[in-house]
């Protein structure tokens, strides 16, 4: 049965993470499975478990649309022999129309002993941004004039910045607090004077619980909140269902923007197969197929430990 007073607890984390909703925001990237994908944006989570880590994820954002958003993630964790000590890497490479960034980032984190099974992490990620836009590919409308401003290419080869985390987190719950990326890296002007922000500071509040219910199945909500200065914060509430530690089913709400549905496969605790796919709820709704979210990931007990928590999040 679910502990009444376990449920309470959760319930008063929600309200807590609504008290954000007075901030501003804007969010990118973004995810749908967002709880199996925590060290994108939180340096903090790498190497918390007694496993090596893989993940590989693919958005399709609006499917039907020329230039759609498109995001591909490859990322690593591992802890070292000090247990406390974690290492991760982060590849990710995202398109939005014609522009180009691909993101390479290295996180490092440390455990600290709160109280019995309580932990905090607490992790430093740092690395770079390579961008590019192409603005002789653009087309003006109506009549593709001549825009002596859209000539040239915008392309830094290494833009660098980093970012800080906290994890909290027990074997049944955790809270995330998570700035990836703390420089604003921007474009004053190119010879044409063209301007633009290349990186934002975001914000990424996120928080789960694992619920143990009969016949071997566990509720999973979860939260993800996230923002920026001057854009709607937008907030992901998820509720998926582990049905004996292989399936996983479950649906989420974007505020603004979609609802979702989330299936995952998992085989022998050590591979995953996820898939998702988003609704749009938004004006843009009628002019695109839903967004695709493809998800794998494997695990390797590389170190042998007497001692492996069980992977819930």
């Amino acid at each position: 049965m679910i502990n009444r007073k376990n449920l309470y607890r959760f319930i008063l984390l929600v309200i807590l993470f609504f008290q954000f909703m007075v901030a501003k925001g804007q969010q990118d990237p973004m995810f749908t499975q967002y709880s199996n994908n925590i060290q994108s944006i939180n340096p903090a989570y790498a190497g918390m478990w007694e496993k090596i880590g893989f993940f590989s994820m693919v958005r399709r954002q609006w499917a039907g649309i020329d230039k759609a958003p498109l995001t591909e993630i490859f990322s690593f964790h591992t802890p070292l022999r000090n247990e406390f000590v974690g290492l991760g890497l982060n590849v990710i490479n995202d398109q939005i129309g014609r522009e180009k960034r691909l993101s390479v980032f290295g996180d490092y984190s440390y455990k600290l002993l709160i109280k019995q099974d309580v932990y905090l992490r607490l992790g430093l990620k740092f690395g770079f941004l390579n961008y590019n836009n192409n603005l002789n590919e653009y087309k003006l409308y109506p009549d593709n004039r001549y825009d002596p401003a859209y000539q040239g290419d915008i392309n830094l080869k290494f833009m660098p910045n980093f970012g800080v985390g906290g994890f909290l987190y027990s074997d049944d719950w955790y809270i995330s607090l998570s700035v990836p990326k703390l420089i604003k890296n921007d474009f004053k002007a190119n010879v044409n004077n063209y301007s633009s922000v290349a990186e934002t500071r975001h914000v990424y509040i996120t928080g789960g619980y694992i619920f143990h219910m009969p016949d071997n199945i566990k509720f999973k909500p979860a939260m993800l909140l996230k923002g920026t200065i001057n854009a709607p914060v937008q907030l992901d509430i998820s509720a998926n269902f582990l049905i004996k530690d292989r399936f996983e089913l479950g649906v989420m709400y974007r505020t603004g923007d979609a609802i979702g549905f989330i299936a995952q496969w998992i085989f022998n605790r050590k591979l995953r197969l996820g898939y998702a796919i988003d609704f749009s709820t938004s004006k843009i709704a009628g002019y695109q197929n839903g967004s695709h979210e493809f998800v794998v990931s494997y695990d390797v007990d590389f170190y042998g430990r007497s001692y492996v928590r069980t992977r819930y999040f």
